[in-house]
């Protein structure tokens, strides 16, 4: 079979992670991915924060947990990097443009044999006052929205089979 194709078949969200780092090279090599994402025009409205700073990492999951309504609780599932997937706001498809990036972080984790998960939520993370204070003291300007947190790290255990298609998934004409 196709190696993408495989990539894409054997792909499933990881909702365990091992605490260990990743090194920069992996992470390198997966938002690199991210980067190659089809963008309307080739506008390339997306931006990528890599996070691997436990302090902001874990105030990034309570603010989520908030968001959910949930205390005491990590919505990243453990995972030791967090990919925040934002884009400009006055791009058109930026909404298209940066769900086709969280796609290819996920399958370029997947060949790389790392776990991933995308988390949502960062919509309103990077709306409220302490998110924008996040991207200001990260040196990010412009007028972006959240479009998902990529959780990434070594998977705890093993990825389940995948479910089976729905019936009438594909129709031809």
């Amino acid at each position: 079979m196709n190696e993408v194709l495989k990539t894409i078949k054997e792909r499933r969200s990881c909702r365990a992670f091992k605490p260990d780092m990743l090194p920069d090279e992996i992470i390198d090599q997966i938002c690199e991915a991210g980067t190659y994402a089809a963008t309307g025009m080739n506008r390339q409205s997306p931006v990528i924060i890599a996070v691997k700073d436990k302090q902001i990492r874990d105030q990034l999951s309570a603010m989520n947990a908030k968001i959910m309504g949930k205390e005491n609780f990590d919505p990243f599932y453990g995972a030791p990097v967090i990919l925040i997937v934002l884009a400009d706001k006055n791009t058109p498809t930026h909404i298209y443009d940066g769900s086709l990036v969280m796609g290819n972080l996920m399958l370029a984790a997947q060949s790389l044999s790392i776990g991933s998960i995308w988390i949502h939520r960062a919509k309103e993370e990077f709306e409220s006052e302490e998110g924008k204070e996040i991207l200001k003291a990260l040196g990010i300007e412009g007028d972006y929205e959240g479009i998902g947190h990529c959780a990434i790290g070594y998977a705890a255990s093993e990825s389940k089979a995948p479910a089976p298609r729905k019936e009438n998934y594909i129709y031809k004409a």
